[in-house]
């Protein structure tokens, strides 16, 4: 049997949450960030959908990432957000780099000389992050690269760190703007998903959402449409035993069963992404019931409570994310339950499953 579980994607929920981006910014640019394979998703399948929806722009962490959708077919524009290494490959699949430095600057624009071109780049100025980017100390810099002949700064950007910090971080930006030596087509952009939701202001000429395209709220601000989780992640009931009172379940014995219990074993563990912090701490669905994680998630295996379940059997289906009947399993609650974010969970679960996708084709969506 494969081992793990089995993620399925639902395409139709990413477009959904594509439209509700567009309604929430009135049509702006979205620049869809499908970085850590489309936070667990499957990048290129994901990025056909959205190129198919005609998204603006994809955004990839890394050149690899980007060299991948490139091969598999996709034309997009595809914006690299942090690599400062692979130079040919910009050059060679038609990318869009993001500068954090001149060195970079100067590099890409020795490349672009050589090959007589002249390469459309994205400056990233850094406004209470702390990771990459200039800041206002450093605008000679920019101007210096404004004036690479071989250079195009197409677009000017930042990362939100904090919903608290926001509008702070704005005005900083706006300063750095105003402030920019080039300013022409140059598109602005700062707004990640919970801005895209949150704050108008921070639309500016595009935005940036990740985690809201694939479902997840990160604030609790209403809108007018609510955005669809696009990943289930299920299982199978691998086997059944009946133990005794007094049973102990799994490494250490920090479950031991106070009446006779039928446990279920799922052949899942938490080397396929499912966190060993949700031992005794989480719940999976069964016919559309809630039962119990019991005992310590092992790395292969994880056991279940599924006494009350009626007429429960091998092969049964096991939701760990996602809805059965009446009952949904959030990511937020497992991030809730395992004291992380949403983000960590749909890659963890995501990366490790063996993917399916269920929704239009692409090609059916034009």
């Amino acid at each position: 049997m494969h081992r793990g579980a089995i993620a399925e994607i639902d395409l139709d929920a990413v477009s959904h949450n594509l439209a509700i981006v567009k309604e929430v910014t009135g049509g702006r640019p979205v620049i869809a960030v499908v970085k850590a394979d489309a936070y667990g998703h499957g990048a290129v399948e994901v990025s056909k959908r959205l190129e198919a929806e005609g998204v603006y722009s994809l955004a990839v962490a890394y050149m690899d990432e980007a060299v991948r959708l490139r091969d598999a077919g996709i034309k997009s524009r595809i914006l690299v957000l942090f690599d400062k290494s692979a130079f040919f490959e910009v050059f060679d699949h038609d990318l869009i780099p993001v500068i954090h430095d001149l060195p970079t600057a100067e590099r890409l624009s020795s490349e672009a000389r050589k090959r007589n071109r002249r390469l459309d780049v994205h400056i990233k100025v850094d406004t209470g992050m702390g990771r990459l980017g200039f800041n206002a100390c450093n605008m000679e810099d920019i101007a210096t690269i404004s004036r690479m002949d071989h250079i195009n700064i197409a677009g000017l950007m930042s990362h939100l760190s904090d919903p608290d910090t926001v509008k702070e971080q704005i005005e900083r930006f706006n300063k750095i703007r105003e402030m920019m030596p080039h300013k022409g087509d140059m598109l602005c952009h700062i707004a990640n998903s919970a801005a895209t939701v949150s704050f108008t202001e921070a639309h500016m000429d595009g935005v940036r959402p990740g985690i809201l395209l694939y479902g997840c709220l990160p604030v609790k601000n209403p809108i007018a449409q609510k955005p669809r989780p696009a990943m289930t992640v299920k299982t199978s009931v691998l086997s059944l035993r009946r133990l005794p009172e007094g049973s102990p379940i799994s490494y250490g014995g920090s479950f031991i069963t106070r009446r006779e219990t039928l446990v279920a074993v799922l052949p899942v563990g938490y080397a396929d992404g499912y966190s060993r912090s949700f031992s005794n701490n989480a719940d999976v669905l069964v016919r559309g019931k809630r039962v119990p994680v019991v005992g310590r998630v092992c790395m292969d295996l994880t056991m279940v409570d599924v006494t009350g379940v009626e007429g429960v059997a091998e092969g049964d289906e096991v939701v760990l994310l996602g809805r059965q009947g009446d009952e949904e399993i959030t990511v937020s609650e497992l991030a809730m339950k395992a004291g992380t974010i949403p983000y960590e969970i749909m890659t963890s679960l995501g990366n490790r499953s063996r993917r399916i996708y269920a929704g239009r084709r692409a090609d059916e969506c034009s």
